[in-house]
């Protein structure tokens, strides 16, 4: 018996074009370029991100595009100064107090105006905070000394290590608040190298206490942890954020019209917004910038697919989720027809397969399609739990969510941190990443 042609022939020298324009193209570098050198970190609701939002809505418009801007209703938090120092601790020298590397965490509450003094309890897990007698924690800062499995992560096994370690940020602070501390401290959710304090949101828990919350560099915790364990340390901790009131932004959406079955959607995205101490380079200008070029590749070869496939730059990934939200609501009477989406959110790492999250009876008509765009890349086609913060409400509905499976080794080094910068955009890995999601884009719309 012979298996039906995932492809016409038609098809098969298309995708052989796109990818030959994938290899060749310098727009997505000039895209990542642009929205760092010129617009810069872009917190949600912040300047830059509206900024950001007309630039993409621009370049979109230029290629000839149906382009629209989707409201977003989204949170400001704005970061203010952080500053910690050791005022006390064991053998300590006269009065010299010891500077501490920190950053707040993304939606954090702040100190008194002058700061905070209390002494620093020490744990690693949730678990050994637990077992603390009633009381121990009660005036004090609580540090989640859990360190960031950097072998598992250079060893492929990033996205274990990154969410075994990224709860002690998210939770941590309002485990410790629970229990009477008045401010908490996280390990930065990364690996060691250059004292660099890596950031990114918690999350308190509703009518509870909220404390200040920060992250402090790897070689800072190791600091206090050695410190601790032979005495008393007191540190004093100064953070200055404020909530502003919510604004509106926008996801920005081009859609190119399906000739065939136009009610049919490939979806193809990556995340507008950005922490603010870098300039959101990995994270994730590159990934909208493969999204942008994408669909420019396939215009460029066929402005005709059978299927609609639209562009998202999604707004609100890093502190809260609202754009991938809104979309959901939305757009909740065409998702049964959402043939697939896809997010570019892990670097410039190229691609070594395809991590797909969805139920069997979604994925099984496009297994086929994966598997032949991930042959000449491995036949890697990962089965995993997670569809990533902006396509978990859709994915909810039903909608498979895909990923390129990148090489994050390199990643976690910068990511949240003031080094995710343009120069470390390697062009090469990814062009390989654009040359893959444009082929995979254009085969989930093509087949037969």
């Amino acid at each position: 018996m012979v298996s039906p042609k995932i492809f016409s022939a038609a098809a098969e020298r298309d995708l052989a074009a796109i990818r030959a324009a994938a290899r060749g193209s310098g727009y997505f570098y000039e895209q990542v370029r642009y929205l760092c050198n010129h617009i810069g970190p872009r917190l949600t609701g912040s300047p830059q991100a509206a900024a950001a939002v007309e630039y993409v809505r621009r370049q979109m418009c230029a290629l000839d595009f149906d382009v629209r801007l989707e409201p977003v209703n989204v949170t400001r938090w704005v970061r203010g100064k952080e500053q910690a120092e050791l005022v006390r601790y064991p053998q300590q020298v006269g009065h010299i107090n010891q500077k501490i590397v920190v950053t707040a965490l993304g939606n954090t509450v702040a100190t008194p105006p002058d700061g905070l003094s209390a002494p620093v309890i020490v744990v690693e897990t949730f678990e050994e905070l637990d077992r603390l007698p009633l009381g121990a924690v009660k005036g004090k800062v609580v540090l989640f000394d859990y360190r960031f499995d950097d072998f598992a992560a250079k060893a492929g096994r990033w996205e274990q290590a990154y969410s075994s370690a990224a709860p002690y940020r998210n939770e941590g602070p309002a485990r410790a608040a629970r229990m009477g501390a008045i401010a908490s401290l996280v390990r930065s959710v990364g690996p060691r190298g250059l004292r660099l304090p890596h950031t990114g949101v918690t999350e308190y828990e509703k009518g509870a206490p909220q404390i200040p919350a920060a992250a402090v560099t790897a070689e800072d915790a190791d600091l206090i942890a050695n410190l601790a364990s032979r005495g008393e340390v007191i540190i004093h901790l100064l953070l200055t954020p404020s909530d502003l009131p919510p604004v509106e932004s926008y996801n920005v959406i081009a859609d190119l019209k399906g000739s065939r079955f136009p009610e049919q959607i490939v979806l193809v995205s990556g995340h507008l917004d950005s922490w603010d101490l870098g300039t959101g380079a990995l994270d994730d200008a590159a990934g909208v910038a493969v999204a942008m070029d994408a669909l420019r590749v396939i215009k460029e070869i066929n402005p005709r697919p059978k299927r609609t496939i639209r562009f998202v730059a999604w707004m609100d990934e890093e502190n809260g989720g609202a754009g991938g939200l809104a979309y959901a609501e939305d757009h909740k009477s065409e998702l049964h027809n959402h043939i697939a989406a896809v997010e570019i959110d892990f670097g410039d790492g190229r691609p070594l397969g395809l991590n797909v999250c969805g139920c069997d009876g979604r994925l099984a008509p496009i297994s086929r399609v994966l598997h032949a765009i991930a042959d000449p890349i491995g036949s890697v086609v990962n089965v995993g739990e997670s569809p990533g913060v902006d396509l978990t409400a859709i994915n909810m509905a039903g909608v498979p969510a895909i990923a390129p499976l990148q090489d994050a080794r390199r990643y976690f080094q910068y990511h949240h941190t003031p080094a995710d910068t343009f120069d470390k955009v390697r062009a090469g890995e990814l062009r390989r990443t654009l040359e893959l999601t444009a082929a995979l884009i254009y085969a989930l719309a093509q087949a037969e």
